[in-house]
């Protein structure tokens, strides 16, 4: 990673799922008035995705270049009818990774990137994705993630990067940015093709160096045999580690066979808690009060070794301690699960299912991770 640092952030403010994100967004894309890019897993047309596209259309008539690359798997109920529609009105579109091509069908490397772009000033991103689960009903809470605004200069690298991805073009490297007085914010890839481990290394540092306080929020949590022997050293040195779970998961299978861990998790004196709201769907964690990082990487090993993923860490005290306060009051709305509660709930029959779906769940991930495919240019 470049260390090179600029001074070039303007304002940074924390953003969660709901009318919060969704506002925000529809509000860049509003102000934009040169170019925007969107590079996004799942874009849903439902009502929430359909305001997004309205939203869009109307920036295109203002003459706005857009620029929008959806994952072939997330967003493969993208409609050819909209794609069409985009790209009459002169907004660039393409698929990352089309599940079918003439000559093959295909999983392997995902784009799992939630990032938005506006003017090479305004970044948005995080862990949300354009759908109303993640907006919210009047019947159901939006799933619990985060992202974070950031505007001003610290826009113009990552504008050449989105714009290097759509093109498919060689990826420069992000430079660090500099917070004046106090710290700096990185963006942060994971792509095991092209060598990038940088959010996986950031996490397992960080997770090391730790002193004190770990806060960890993990959908889909099934850390590979690093991150364990990190938090394992942590627990040694007599940090406290705090684990927010899923509760309610869209994957059942993978909520289980975290479950398995739990009995693991409590050897290395973790606190547990379940969200039980809404589906868990963020992906961060806070050290020490300090050192934060939000973004699409989840803990287990399809993020470290098969998706393309990018995090924003952000050294600044200031920001890690008004996250960790929403963190606290996320705590005190989950419920505690001690090794007291789990045995309580833990019948034969569960325990069973728990091992089977991680066992399933790891030769699920192998598979995907592993299997052989030859689209490196994507």
């Amino acid at each position: 990673m470049d260390t090179e640092s600029i001074n070039a952030i303007e304002s940074m403010s924390l953003v969660h799922s709901g009318a919060h994100y969704f506002s925000r967004l529809e509000q860049i894309i509003a102000d934009a008035k040169t170019e925007i890019h969107i590079q996004i897993y799942i874009f849903d047309e439902d009502e929430t995705g359909s305001r997004i596209l309205t939203a869009l259309k109307e920036a295109a008539l203002r003459n706005v270049k857009i620029y929008i690359v959806l994952d072939g798997f997330g967003s493969f109920s993208f409609s050819s009818k909209t794609i069409s529609e985009l790209k009459e009105m002169g907004i660039n579109f393409r698929f990352f990774s089309p599940m079918f091509s003439a000559s093959s069908f295909y999983i392997g490397r995902r784009l799992h990137n939630k990032v938005i772009v506006s003017d090479a000033k305004t970044v948005l991103i995080g862990g949300i994705n354009i759908a109303n689960k993640y907006r919210g009903t009047e019947r159901e809470l939006p799933w619990l993630d985060f992202a974070v605004e950031l505007n001003g200069k610290i826009g113009e690298p990552l504008q050449e990067f989105c714009r290097a991805v759509y093109l498919k073009k060689e990826r420069k490297i992000i430079p660090i940015v500099s917070i004046p007085e106090e710290g700096y914010v990185a963006f942060l890839q994971n792509d095991w093709l092209k060598r990038k481990k940088e959010i996986t290394g950031a996490y397992i540092k960080s997770i090391r160096n730790a002193e004190k306080e770990i806060i960890i929020v993990g959908s889909y949590f099934l850390p590979g045999r690093k991150i364990i022997q990190a938090l394992k050293i942590a627990s040694k040195n007599k940090v406290q580690i705090k684990l927010i779970l899923s509760g309610i998961s869209d994957v059942p299978m993978v909520r289980r066979a975290t479950c398995y861990l739990y009995a693991k998790l409590f050897r290395y004196n973790m606190e547990l808690y379940e969200w039980n709201h809404s589906v868990l769907h963020g992906k961060a964690m806070v050290v020490d009060g300090k050192w934060t990082t939000i973004g699409s990487f989840n803990l287990n090993n399809l993020s470290s070794y098969a998706s393309v993923e990018m995090d924003v860490a952000i050294y600044s005290e200031q920001f890690s301690k008004e996250f960790q306060v929403l963190l606290s009051d996320i705590i005190s709305q989950s419920q505690k699960i001690t090794p007291e509660t789990l045995k309580l709930k833990s019948s034969v029959s569960s325990k069973l299912i728990n091992w089977f779906s991680y066992r399933m769940t790891r030769i699920i991930e192998i598979i995907v991770t592993y299997l052989p495919y030859h689209r490196f240019n994507n």
